[in-house]
């Protein structure tokens, strides 16, 4: 990974690094509640649009949402794994250290939030994507692979050329 670009990992030590990224942190009862984020038009649109194509299942988990109801989330496997759209840009993305992976063509930037678990957040395209997963998925990358397409579907790629 390059100190100038957090977010370059080379395709071939995308697995590697995904599976040694992750940490033993357990996620806090996801499936309870999340905070719906506050997206403006344009990029709620493109997140109403996410949520027609997410897959009903994600790394053998059924489709289970979160409280309260909405466009903006979604959850698989009782807050096994939750996904909002349309999240603030994270200020670890502006961290040269951020570490970064790579799935199925969409990229990710790894954090460890105090409580547990691990979040990913879409980077380089038009609205961030947030993947909350606990524990159990700390050393698997199923759950990206099964989200980026319909990420890569219908959130466009933003300024970085890299993106696919």
């Amino acid at each position: 990974m390059s100190s100038h670009r957090p977010f370059g990992l080379p395709a071939a030590a995308t697995a590697a690094v995904l599976l040694l990224a992750a940490t033993g942190c357990s996620w806090t009862d996801a499936g309870a509640s999340v905070a719906v984020p506050r997206p403006p038009a344009p990029e709620a649109a493109l997140c109403q649009a996410l949520e027609k194509e997410l897959p009903d299942t994600v790394a053998g988990l059924e489709r289970s949402d979160p409280e309260p109801g909405s466009e903006l989330t979604a959850g698989w496997g009782d807050g096994a794994i939750v996904l909002r759209c349309g999240v603030p840009r994270p200020e670890k993305m502006s961290d040269p250290n951020s570490q970064a992976v790579e799935a199925n063509g969409v990229n990710w930037m790894l954090e460890r939030p105090e409580g547990g678990g691990t979040r990913f957040t879409s980077v380089y395209r038009k609205t961030y994507v947030e993947v909350a997963m606990d524990e159990r998925y700390r050393h698997d990358a199923t759950p990206l692979a099964d989200l980026a397409a319909s990420v890569a579907k219908t959130i466009p790629c933003g300024i970085d050329p890299e993106c696919f």
